[in-house]
């Protein structure tokens, strides 16, 4: 009988030192709080929040193209933008050149374009 009892008591002890989960949560572990009922009830609050979840996700994969987009169109306004000084430097130097050509020929001084560039000569001191 004593055994009994002690065997009793130490039944009791590992009862007590158990923690209990909160009930909210062994509710939900075990699916009595979530019943047919309750998505009956809040079946518009559930289609508002997959709606809501949907609707994020297709934004921010349009801010994703959108910036995608941004950045190649950067890079190729940066492109043409160092093309169109090419270009310009380019026109410059024509426009600097005809002026030239112009007055040599005005001022008649009988000096002609060089097509090629100019030779260096080294000259041997032996």
């Amino acid at each position: 009988m004593a055994d009994n009892k002690k065997d009793n008591d130490k039944k009791v002890k590992k009862e007590k030192t158990k923690r209990t989960a909160p009930s909210w949560v062994s509710d939900v572990r075990y699916g009595q709080s979530l019943s047919v009922e309750f998505f009956k009830r809040n079946a518009w609050l559930l289609m508002i929040l997959i709606m809501a979840m949907l609707s994020l996700m297709g934004l921010r994969y349009k801010t994703k193209t959108r910036m995608e987009e941004i950045k190649r169109l950067t890079t190729e306004l940066q492109i043409a933008e160092s093309s169109k000084l090419q270009e310009k430097a380019a026109y410059m130097s024509l426009i600097r050149e005809t002026e030239m050509k112009r007055l040599v020929e005005e001022k008649g001084l009988g000096l002609q374009f060089q097509e090629q560039p100019p030779y260096e000569l080294v000259i041997d001191d032996r």
